[in-house]
């Protein structure tokens, strides 16, 4: 079955608007795992606009499922990530400025630098997954750079799958088969729902692993926690 890990930093955004601890973040995360998620995913950005890294060091003791930290491997990140050993971290090239990942690496331009940090973060026990999009070359190249798995970065078929789904789903269909020939794992993630994240898993059952927050959590508002993580597991078994 295809693991389910909880992004949190929309929690974070809530809680930082108004200052102090509300909503506490470290709580709902065990909520999350006690309600069924799989693994719990963070990414702490240089400007710490939601997730601190205080909150990374803060989560890490209590968390029983898989811990997934995202984000641009910048130096004070590769140290935050060395210092807590999660079981993942996924490697995003977001600008500093950026709102949210809005692209995949270009891994041919970036093998040099990736294997650099892949090796450095294996070499910590480490699973290293590299956010791509859905070109085969890029692929590839993830794979030349040691990475143990890829996250196809789903926002272009969350943007599609209204319009037109089959249509949407081909290039990742097509994606996955690649990263199945490279024996390379296979996550995803970026504006999947409740709404379009059932079609994508029945046509490529094998992800190892889906990174949902924006969507859980707003859904989450109406559904309550336990309830909207209940619904995406039913979607992925």
């Amino acid at each position: 079955m295809t693991k389910l890990s909880v992004n949190i930093n929309k929690v974070a955004t809530i809680r930082n608007a108004r200052g102090g601890n509300v909503p506490n973040v470290l709580q709902v995360a065990l909520d999350c795992e006690k309600f069924g998620a799989e693994g719990i995913t963070v990414h702490p950005r240089p400007d710490e606009r939601h997730i601190r890294y205080q909150d990374v060091r803060d989560l890490k003791p209590c968390l029983t499922t898989e811990f997934n930290i995202e984000g641009n491997p910048i130096p004070e990140f590769i140290n935050l990530v060395c210092e807590i050993k999660p079981t993942q971290v996924t490697l995003v090239p977001d600008a500093h400025d950026a709102i949210t990942s809005n692209s995949g690496w270009d891994t041919v331009k970036n093998q040099s630098f990736l294997q650099e940090v892949t090796q450095e973060f294996q070499a910590n026990g480490i699973r290293v997954s590299i956010f791509v999009g859905t070109e085969p070359l890029y692929l590839e190249y993830a794979a030349k750079a040691g990475a143990d798995r890829v996250e196809l970065y789903t926002e272009p078929y969350a943007s599609m799958y209204p319009i037109d789904r089959d249509k949407a789903l081909t290039p990742f269909l097509e994606a996955a088969k690649v990263a199945r020939k490279l024996e390379l794992g296979l996550n995803a993630g970026h504006d999947l729902s409740l709404e379009n994240l059932e079609f994508l898993h029945k046509h490529i059952p094998w992800l190892d692993e889906v990174s949902i927050g924006h969507a859980l959590i707003s859904e989450a508002l109406y559904l309550g926690l336990k309830e909207t993580i209940k619904r995406y597991k039913e979607q992925l078994v």
